[in-house]
């Protein structure tokens, strides 16, 4: 098979297409044929050491495609089946994959390889972020930052689709257009004041109900700011940075602030919970509730330059490597 593999933590040049054995599986295991992989802020963290992985390791956790293989003790996965999966590292730019048949989501004939590969994981993220973390509802002021991003619009798409007010930043003209696409009122630039303003205009003074943040260092001093009394601040990523220590106390000083950096791995804590999870997100897109931007498709050569697109934020919506 190929796959592209780390030998070495580093740049996005230590990322090299191989050749490797082909894959058998073990016992509660399936062999996937892998149609498309999806390109991930994790696999970046994973290729550096910053989230560190045994060596060598192919790069990628999340993709869809069509089951080629079974193990022993293996229920309700056949050969044939479409599948899609996300959070299993070693899996994505590759293409066979060898998979716990319990972390598979079974795919309908209404939504694609593609489609999947760029919305599971980002989309389960979605879905607990604005199910369990913070249940937003009509009426809500809700602030997206990085709204143009990948997840930043499928949570204006959810979030205005239940008749919240949703103000996104953004950092060009350009990706701003996407977020109002998306269902964003309001998009500002990331500059605290500005964004403060636009809340206040549209809440009445009163502030959000919940900030989504992804972003770090850059934005979560102001994500605080805009919060109302007892608002969330849900900081779910930090692709610019952490955000400086803060004594707790000061969420107190700020209106009682509830404050929490959830994680996808604790919500799919097994594979009821993965498949109920995955059940919402594909009937989004099966009902066309959410529409799924694909930013850029590269072939597993050039896994590199999808990684140096990434980093550099040239591209909005979701990436793909199709094998």
């Amino acid at each position: 098979m190929r796959a592209v593999q780390v030998r070495e933590v580093g740049g996005p040049e230590v990322l090299r297409l191989r050749e490797l054995p082909d894959p058998e599986p073990g016992t509660g295991q399936v062999v996937v044929d892998v149609e498309a992989a999806g390109v991930n802020f994790i696999d970046v963290y994973h290729r550096t050491g910053a989230y560190p992985l045994p060596l060598p390791f192919v790069a990628g956790s999340e993709g869809a495609g069509t089951v080629s293989a079974v193990g022993p003790e293996v229920a309700g996965v056949a050969v044939g089946d479409r599948v899609a999966w996300a959070m299993l590292p070693g899996t994505g730019y590759t293409d066979r994959a060898v998979l716990a048949a319990e972390r598979t989501v079974p795919l309908p004939d209404a939504v694609s390889s593609e489609q999947a590969a760029a919305l599971v994981f980002q989309g389960l993220t979605v879905q607990y972020l604005t199910s369990s973390t913070y249940p937003v509802g009509p009426d809500d002021v809700v602030v997206v930052h990085a709204a143009a991003g990948g997840v930043g619009q499928l949570i204006t798409q959810v979030a205005s689709a239940r008749g919240a007010t949703v103000v996104g930043t953004a950092s060009t003209p350009h990706k701003a257009d996407r977020a109002r696409r998306a269902g964003a009122t309001r998009v500002v630039g990331y500059d605290g004041e500005e964004l403060r303003r636009a809340v206040d205009e549209v809440s009445g003074g009163a502030g959000a109900h919940v900030v989504y943040d992804g972003v770090g260092a850059a934005t979560f001093a102001a994500g605080l700011d805009c919060l109302r009394r007892r608002g969330t601040m849900v900081l779910f990523g930090a692709a610019g940075g952490a955000p400086a220590a803060m004594d707790p106390a000061a969420l107190g000083k700020k209106g009682s602030l509830f404050l929490t950096r959830p994680t996808l791995a604790d919500h799919l804590v097994d594979r009821d919970e993965l498949l109920h999870r995955a059940a919402d997100v594909l009937g989004w897109a099966t009902r066309g509730e959410v529409q799924v931007e694909v930013g850029g498709r590269y072939p597993l050569a050039e896994a590199c330059r999808a990684h140096e697109d990434l980093e550099s934020r040239r591209t909005t919506g979701k990436l793909l490597l199709l094998p």
